[in-house]
């Protein structure tokens, strides 16, 4: 047998063996995003600590995104979609890791639980859809208003529609009352 005909194969087994540089490349890209999002999951649980200690603020990292969950009543008064002191002394800790994000989503979604909109808010908002989106919308220009970059905020409303806990309960209505700021890559 030659040389040649043995190379041959044996070249073929290597290459299979090998990964393309692409291939590569998207590798290396999503280790590198796993990371960033491993650091700012650590940054947000670090700033956040006291408000996730009192379960005020819940963190979930998932496959390609992170979740920070406020409780309603944390950021804003009942029946108001005015962001009050507190809470944006809540979201002023996580203003730093906010600021400093390039190349991600910062989704603020507003849910509210299924009971009728009162009577203060019942003209302007004329149902709990539109109260969500107020409520995102206000979590939005308050980040913008921190340095924030307004190109990768989105603010997002549910209403009632998409429940954590039932509804037939105070405790359960509480929940859904909430807004999450959803962190993924663009």
């Amino acid at each position: 047998m030659n040389s040649r005909a043995l190379v041959v194969p044996f070249s073929l087994l290597l290459l299979a063996g090998c990964v393309t540089e692409q291939k590569y490349d998207k590798q290396v890209q999503q280790t590198q995003k796993a990371v960033a999002l491993e650091q700012q999951y650590q940054a947000l649980n670090q700033q956040l600590q006291q408000e996730v200690a009192r379960d005020q603020v819940q963190i979930k990292q998932l496959n390609d995104r992170l979740v920070v969950t406020f409780v309603d009543e944390i950021l804003f008064a009942s029946g108001s979609a005015e962001m009050n002191a507190k809470g944006r002394a809540v979201l002023n800790k996580a203003v730093p890791t906010l600021v400093n994000l390039t190349g991600h989503w910062i989704d603020v979604q507003g849910y509210t639980d299924n009971e009728p909109i009162g009577p203060a808010l019942r003209g302007r908002y004329p149902s709990n859809w539109e109260l969500s989106a107020a409520r995102a919308a206000d979590v939005v220009r308050y980040l913008q208003s921190q340095g924030v970059d307004p190109s990768n905020l989105v603010a997002e409303g549910f209403g009632q529609y998409q429940p954590v806990a039932s509804n037939a309960t105070p405790e359960g209505r509480a929940k859904n009352r909430r807004i999450d700021v959803v962190l993924r890559a663009k």
